[in-house]
């Protein structure tokens, strides 16, 4: 007898883990970025055009059929064609390697939060050099966030072609960080259906305790003046529109599986439609509420260093040229400047190189994303706060709840589809398979930790699952609009849920996401094709800065290969059933008399 599929306690189960998924480090640390990049206030308006133009309509497609088809992507996907088997296998994949790189994140994250604790904190000041006479001089031309960044956590090789070996403190957190993904999967719904609770609501915690400290730091009303200030040329740039496309599309995590896979848990008559409404409003409101956090700490980061700038330049003049102790201020810096250039013009041209240029919207406007934001910006700013330690903290637990809660959709998409195999399921335990994917992503996710293991990082994070994403989620569209047939999928709408499906809905999925996914593909394409030889930033230790170099030939075939492992999977799969097909056509002719 056929065991009963495993269901959620109750429907909130299911929303938690959906927002526990959607909502990750990618909110945090990267729609801040494009809010910086590209105008601001006035980069909410494409964001949100395309939230109800694409990000909700999908959303609402991919929660429909998992709870329709009631099984992982490749069985739902192969139910609704055998020639679309190669869709799920290649949202497998792409979970696959989104879930080896992934968790390295998780694993810096508790590398941080183990150093959170010390006092004062170990990248608030550069350490001394080995003579004990003065400062590291890497750290001296980098800075003490950096340093500890670039050489404590990851100590980074010059090139990717310098591997090095592997780094055992970050090993060790990377295999606590897929011990504790594997301990909440480990029961399948019933043990990750309570995580997600935890998962799901902590960062919110966090972000308002942040959103009140952050408000009340000096200098934070010039971060959300830089945010709110709308540059309205910035919504004829083409860029913008498709940077807000590309975030709504990555942020909800679409076409990985994971939200398929989470459905196949629901009861047939769960409204699938107000949760894909209220999952896709959640995550594009934290986005937001988390750039209010972000743009207040930059605001503090931006104002202290500003103001430092100042200080080091009036002491410097004060010092120069003799002046009285409390003379030279802020406020007449600049006229006294004047002053000194024209009545002592060779003294004043001698100390010129040495004047920095403070501009508070030039530390305002210096944009970072990713690891940069989380480990370096981020770390900046906690280190000048009070009680640095307990902010520390809370933010690396916050950055932990994200990635963990991430993870556990990623491992879904794959361990759902394997669990639903008969021939798999037969002969291993759900525990069994949870371990096994677990250890061999652990195993393959070493690359990370070695010297050049953050280029390979890069590698992963840039180009595993682009282009291959977009295509996954476009032969969706189409396979459930014009192969299965959107009446068909309307009158199982309406059976499972009792409700007629919206025009609305129906002429996103059938005529505007298409064409939008293939415009975004495109782009994807032309980019790649123009950019010419791939770069990549490499740490100069020299220099205590990072410098463009060109990828390598071996790391331009690993590119190559992650692309195509995942993108093939559809016409491969469609081909080898077309072949099987033709072959027992012909197995089943009977011999003429």
């Amino acid at each position: 007898m056929e065991k009963a599929r495993p269901l959620w306690a109750n429907s909130l189960q299911f929303v938690f883990a959906c927002i526990s998924y959607a909502v990750g480090l990618g909110n945090v640390w990267r729609f801040p970025y494009l809010c910086q990049m590209y105008g601001g206030g006035s980069f909410l308006v494409p964001y949100i055009i395309m939230l109800f133009v694409e990000g909700m309509p999908l959303l609402y497609l991919e929660l429909a059929v998992g709870q329709r088809m009631r099984q992982g992507s490749i069985g739902a996907w192969r139910t609704i064609s055998p020639y679309l088997s190669g869709v799920g296998l290649a949202s497998v994949v792409a979970s696959f390697f989104l879930a080896t790189y992934y968790n390295i994140i998780n694993a810096w994250a508790f590398w941080y939060l183990f150093h959170s604790f010390q006092d004062p904190l170990p990248w608030s000041v550069c350490p001394l050099n080995h003579n004990r006479t003065g400062y590291d001089e890497e750290c001296e031309k980098a800075s003490s966030t950096q340093y500890f960044w670039y050489r404590k956590t990851l100590n980074i090789s010059p090139s990717i072609q310098d591997s090095g070996r592997v780094q055992w403190e970050p090993a060790l957190c990377l295999v606590l960080a897929w011990l504790v993904v594997y301990l909440c999967i480990l029961r399948g719904t019933e043990s990750t259906g309570k995580v997600v609770y935890f998962t799901a609501s902590l960062p919110y915690c966090v972000l308002l305790i942040y959103l009140v400290r952050g408000l009340t730091l000096h200098g934070a009303t010039n971060g959300l003046a830089y945010m709110f200030t709308p540059k309205l040329e910035q919504l004829a740039n083409p860029k913008a529109w498709i940077n807000a496309a590309t975030q709504i599309f990555f942020s909800l995590g679409l076409g990985f599986g994971s939200l398929i896979a989470f459905a196949s848990y629901n009861q047939p008559s769960n409204n699938c439609q107000k949760h894909a409404i209220i999952v896709s409003l959640i995550n594009s409101s934290t986005s937001i509420f988390a750039s209010i956090v972000t743009f207040s700490i930059y605001g503090f980061k931006a104002t202290f260093n500003y103001e430092s700038c100042l200080d080091k330049v009036i002491l410097l003049l004060t010092n120069s040229f003799d002046l009285e102790d409390g003379f030279l201020t802020p406020s007449n810096l600049e006229q006294v400047k004047s002053y000194l250039a024209s009545a002592f013009p060779s003294k004043y041209s001698e100390v010129l190189p040495q004047i920095k240029n403070c501009s508070l919207q030039s530390e305002l406007a210096t944009a970072v994303q990713g690891t940069g934001l989380s480990f370096i910006v981020y770390t900046e700013a906690i280190k000048n706060m009070e009680v640095s330690q307990l902010w520390s903290v809370l933010y690396f637990l916050m950055l932990l709840m994200l990635g963990i809660g991430s993870m556990l959709g990623n491992t879904a998409a794959i361990l759902t589809p394997l669990t639903d195999s008969k021939v798999i399921s037969r002969h291993l335990p759900k525990e069994a398979i949870s371990g096994l994917v677990c250890l061999v992503n652990c195993v393959i996710g070493l690359v990370f930790t070695m010297e050049a293991g953050n280029y390979w990082f890069d590698i992963f994070n840039d180009y595993a699952a682009t282009l291959s994403l977009l295509l996954i989620v476009l032969v969706e569209t189409i396979a459930v609009c014009y192969v299965y047939g959107l009446r068909r999928f309307e009158s199982d709408l309406k059976a499972m849920t009792g409700r007629t499906l919206n025009w609305y809905w129906k002429v996103i999925w059938a005529g505007v996401s298409p064409l939008l996914i293939v415009s975004l593909f495109v782009f994807y394409l032309t980019d790649y094709i123009l950019t010419g030889t791939l770069k990549y930033q490499a740490w100069d230790a020299s220099q205590g800065q990072l410098v463009t170099k060109d990828y390598p030939p071996h790391a331009l075939a690993v590119i190559g290969l992650l692309v195509a492992s995942s993108t093939m999977c559809i016409p491969l799969v469609a081909l080898g059933t077309f072949i099987t097909r033709c072959f027992k056509r012909k197995g089943d002719t009977p011999p003429v008399a």
